[in-house]
C-alpha cells in the first residue's frame, strides 16, 4: 500500500469513528439566550431583555425540557417527549396543549408546537457540534393569526 493510500484509508477510519462520537454527545444541558444576536421577522432584534433559560436532558429516546422565561413566567414550559415525533397532551399551557419532538439528525431537532393539531410554532434546533450552545430557528403564529420566523442563539452555562 502506497502512503497516499494508507493516509486515504486512516482518514476513512477516523472520519467512521468520529460519526458515533458525535452521534452520542448528550447535548443535555442548561442553555440561556443570547439576545443580542437574535431576532424576529417582525420586529429585528429581540428586545434586549429576552432571558429564557432552557434546561434539557436526553434520557433514553425522550427529551425532558424546562424553560424560564425572565421577563414572562407564564410562558415557562415543562415537557417529557419521545424523540420519533409523536404528538403528546401538553397541559397548563394557555397557547398550545400538544407537542411533538423529532430527532432528525445526531445533532439536529423539530419541535412542533400545536393546539388542537394546528402547528402554531415549528422549531428546529441545531446543537454545535462541541455542545457548546445551539441556535433555534422557526416559525411562530402570533395571537394575530400571522406569522413571523425567528433566530435565537443559546449559549451552554
Amino acid at each position: 500500500m502506497t502512503g497516499a493510500k494508507k493516509l486515504t484509508a486512516v482518514l476513512a477510519l477516523s472520519a467512521a469513528m468520529m460519526v458515533p462520537a458525535m452521534a452520542a454527545m448528550d447535548f443535555g444541558g442548561s442553555y440561556h439566550s443570547v439576545a443580542e444576536k437574535s431576532s424576529t421577522s417582525n420586529g429585528g432584534p429581540l428586545p434586549k431583555n429576552f432571558s429564557l433559560t432552557i434546561d434539557v436532558k436526553f434520557v433514553g429516546n425522550k427529551i425532558v425540557y424546562h424553560s424560564v422565561n425572565a421577563n414572562a413566567p407564564a410562558a415557562d414550559l415543562d415537557y417529557t417527549a419521545p424523540l420519533d415525533g409523536s404528538v403528546v397532551p401538553l397541559a397548563g399551557n394557555a397557547r398550545f396543549n400538544q407537542i411533538a419532538v423529532k430527532k432528525i439528525a445526531p445533532n439536529q431537532l423539530e419541535i412542533l408546537e400545536m393546539k388542537d393539531g394546528d402547528v402554531l410554532v415549528a422549531a428546529y434546533w441545531t446543537f454545535d457540534r462541541n455542545g457548546k450552545g445551539f441556535v433555534r430557528r422557526g416559525i411562530g403564529k402570533a395571537a394575530d393569526g400571522k406569522s413571523h420566523e425567528y433566530e435565537e442563539f443559546y449559549v451552554k452555562q
